[in-house]
């Protein structure tokens, strides 16, 4: 991990307060942004790298094209134009309506919305025990010090879904943005209902990756589970050996139709090959 934050150079310091249309003349890139905190350890347990990897594999809106669909997991979130080291690492958030690569041709290293110029959709933290206060917006700032959590995503990103899961309860909150503010959703049951995207969040006990366990997974507009590649691919093949079973069995039972008839055939004195 890096020790040292890259330097970059700013052209005018009045024109990067007043970013131009063409914020790639005057502002860092995400090749210029660090793409880690070096005083962060990393990810704190398996859960963290799991849960957000099911969310990306099944984050599928039906209507956005995958080249225009982006989502990162536990990257860095640069929102503030003014202060360009400034960011956030969610645990997942998704993007739609911004391509699927950086420029159309590269990886990206973090997330940067004064390039991007599109903010997250949506936005999943994973409850720890040392994160829940900043995650649900119950920690206070110093005036010097960065907006939290909680006000990069309502009031600097604006940020249309926050939601929290708690592996530990099973405890799943969300937070939709209304006029500017976050109000809770009132879940009757643990699904988040996402008309703009024709998708839901929601729960699910199965196994993936050989853990059976609760999972945060997407659902689409009918609420069938979205599925993974190799979930997709196991079906298609539990459905053709179905068919083939049943294929197998019409021939079986022909065959013994067949032989039956033939064999009456012969009692009645009548070769059945004539």
């Amino acid at each position: 991990m890096r020790s040292e934050l890259p330097v970059f150079q700013i052209k005018d310091l009045t024109e990067s307060r007043n970013p131009s249309l063409a914020p790639r003349d005057t502002l860092p890139t995400m090749y210029d942004l660090p793409s880690e905190d070096p005083e962060e350890p990393g990810l704190p347990d398996e859960f963290h790298d799991l849960q957000p990897e099911l969310l990306r594999f099944t984050f599928r809106p039906p209507e956005y094209y995958p080249s225009q669909v982006f989502s990162g997991t536990d990257m860095n979130l640069y929102y503030d134009v003014n202060n360009h080291l400034w960011h956030k690492r969610p645990d997942w958030f998704g993007v739609v309506g911004v391509a699927r690569l950086y420029d159309q041709t590269d990886l990206r290293l973090s997330y940067v919305v004064w390039q991007e110029r599109i903010s997250p959709f949506v936005i999943v933290e994973l409850l720890s025990p040392g994160t829940e206060k900043e995650d649900l917006g119950a920690t206070e700032r110093d005036s010097q010090e960065p907006p939290t959590k909680w006000e990069v995503y309502e009031q600097i990103l604006q940020v249309p879904y926050y939601v929290v899961f708690n592996r530990y309860n099973n405890q799943l909150q969300a937070f939709h943005l209304v006029a500017g503010k976050y109000q809770e959703l009132s879940l009757v049951e643990p699904i988040i209902v996402m008309p703009e995207l024709s998708l839901s969040l929601g729960l699910w006990q199965g196994e993936y990756q050989g853990i059976n366990r609760l999972w945060l997974r997407w659902y689409d507009d009918t609420g069938n589970l979205i599925l993974t590649d190799a979930e997709a691919a196991l079906q298609r093949a539990q459905v053709a050996e179905q068919q083939a079973n049943t294929e197998k069995q019409r021939a079986d039972t022909a065959e013994q139709r067949a032989e039956y008839l033939a064999q009456r055939l012969r009692e009645l004195g009548i070769d059945p090959d004539l």
